[in-house]
């Protein structure tokens, strides 16, 4: 037993009123006294903060990086769970050894967290047993495109969609990190117990996971999917041109699909109305043997205005995906400048050759500044580009009958599914979008259009948070060196960020 005047010594110690400065605010550590000591932990409190350091007293949200010493992470993770009302929510902290901690204090600076440093946290059982550790970020993991948790994930992406329906956009990124997170295990959930230190997975997404382990299926997402708001929103946001909000709005005042739209006297942009006109089109899923003709295509128009200029597929169909939405397109010239003008040279081709069904171009408007100064996860880049719908031939269709009407109007195509009823049409329309980068933005450029969208924006907080960095499309910068960082390639911006290279068809968050 610790006298009673000792252990007021030592309370105070830990708790005394703290006048030090805060050098480092966005490092918030919390020092685990389970087999650390109450003398030691004290001490080490001291030390953080007389450096500068934000060492708090008791667990909270607020903690970024917890440090212990002689434990294991189920310990950890035990230890917590136990401490915590409800039990502990596994979150994107770092659970660490307390080598961290001593190496930082002698750098008297946050060191940049490795693998050595973190402790072992067992997840999800595999054969031959072991250990498993889970990264928080989506960019630490590897998440292919099949995986084996398809019906949980199915249902956490209802309830995301569901909450972005709602303007939730919190409650939307939690359902699409916990759904994202079990992409990347490595066999089937049986049990929640299987969960066990699996980060990114809240008391909502585990009780709808538990549910469906044990029922088959979630009540609350059948409902949902079940609802007229959902399967209005859903078709009502398929259409081009159309967010959340306009569906939102035009829902509330009665539109529940495009048909409607045309008896209700809603005024639509001309991406609506191509939208619209070309819905049945385009919400059918696109081929990857369309898309590679369309590829073949733009790369005829882009050779013809400027011969060297280099065409790359991206989005899903680069990661691996053997349908999409879309298809998407960078272009760039090995040498710097030559790409500029080359974006309506090709626009005019395609257009010359009857391709184009609707097109809209949008300028270039980057500038290092917006990089240096920006600390937000915006997906938005500045590259030129164009949003089409592409006329596609379909070589297996019966052409049209002489004289027969290529279009029709917008009332005339929604009523009969996206093209005049009885209209045998011999092409397809498909979404395409054309992006123009400098050859020194392209690795940039090709990162972030790859995607997933929930990869790359996971991979701008890990650069913000962990490395203290702005990433996007155009360029990497350090704020602590205040320079930018130059990579011709992707392995060199995960070299960069001090991340595992992870190929495209392992990027499926």
């Amino acid at each position: 037993m610790v006298p009673l005047k000792r252990r007021k010594t030592v309370r105070n110690d830990v708790n005394c009123e703290r006048n030090e400065v805060i050098k480092f605010p966005d490092v918030v550590i919390f020092l685990l006294e389970r087999r650390m000591g109450a003398s030691r932990r004290a001490f080490l409190t001291r030390l953080g903060r007389n450096k500068g350091f934000r060492v708090e007293d008791c667990y909270s949200d607020a903690v970024t990086h917890v440090v212990s010493e002689n434990n294991t992470g189920e310990e950890v993770v035990d230890w917590l769970d136990r401490q915590i009302p409800g039990g502990w929510t596994p979150r994107p902290v770092h659970l660490l050894d307390i080598s961290w901690f001593t190496e930082s204090m002698g750098a008297a600076r946050p060191l940049d967290v490795q693998d050595a440093h973190r402790l072992k946290v067992k997840s999800v059982s595999q054969a031959g047993g072991g250990t498993r550790t889970v990264s928080p970020y989506a960019c630490g993991r590897r998440t292919p495109l099949q995986h084996h948790n398809r019906a949980l994930t199915d249902a956490l992406e209802v309830l995301a969609e569901n909450a972005e329906f709602c303007d939730s956009e919190g409650r939307s990124l939690a359902f699409r990190k916990a759904a994202s997170v079990l992409k990347a295990l490595p066999l089937a959930v049986r049990s929640v117990g299987d969960l066990q230190g699996i980060p990114c997975l809240g008391e909502h997404s585990l009780g709808v996971i538990k549910e469906i382990l044990e029922d088959g299926l979630s009540r609350e997402v059948e409902a949902i999917v079940e609802s007229e708001r959902y399967q209005a929103m859903k078709t009502l946001t398929g259409i081009f041109g159309v967010g959340v909000k306009t569906a939102d709005r035009w829902f509330r005042e009665g539109v529940r699909n495009p048909s409607d739209l045309l008896t209700s006297g809603q005024r639509l942009t001309r991406e609506q109305e191509a939208g619209v006109r070309h819905y049945e089109d385009l919400s059918t899923p696109i081929t990857k043997e369309e898309a590679h003709a369309i590829g073949q295509i733009v790369e005829e128009a882009v050779h013809t205005v400027l011969p060297g200029a280099e065409l790359t597929i991206t989005g899903g169909f680069r990661r691996g995906k053997k349908t999409g939405h879309d298809v998407d397109f960078l272009i760039t010239h090995p040498e710097e400048g030559k790409e500029v003008g080359l974006l309506p040279k090709v626009i005019s081709w395609l257009d010359s050759q009857d391709l184009l069904l609707y097109h809209r171009v949008k300028d270039n408007t980057y500038s290092e500044s917006k990089v240096q100064l920006a600390r937000s996860q915006s997906s938005m880049d500045h590259f030129e580009r164009c949003f089409s719908i592409f006329r596609l031939n379909r070589p297996l269709a019966r052409p049209p009958e002489p004289g027969a009407s290529s279009g029709g109007t917008a009332q005339e195509s929604a009523a009969s599914g996206g093209h005049c009823s009885g209209e045998p049409r011999s092409w397809k329309a498909v979404r395409v979008d054309l992006v123009v980068t400098p050859v020194s933005q392209f690795a940039f450029g090709l990162l972030g259009w790859t995607g997933s969208q929930h990869f790359e924006r996971e991979l701008r907080r890990w650069a913000g948070q962990e490395k203290h960095m702005s990433l996007n499309s155009h360029a990497l910068y350090d704020r602590t060196q205040n320079v930018f960082l130059p990579a011709s390639s992707e392995e060199e911006i995960f070299s960069h960020l001090g991340l595992e290279f992870i190929p495209a068809s392992e990027r499926n968050a």
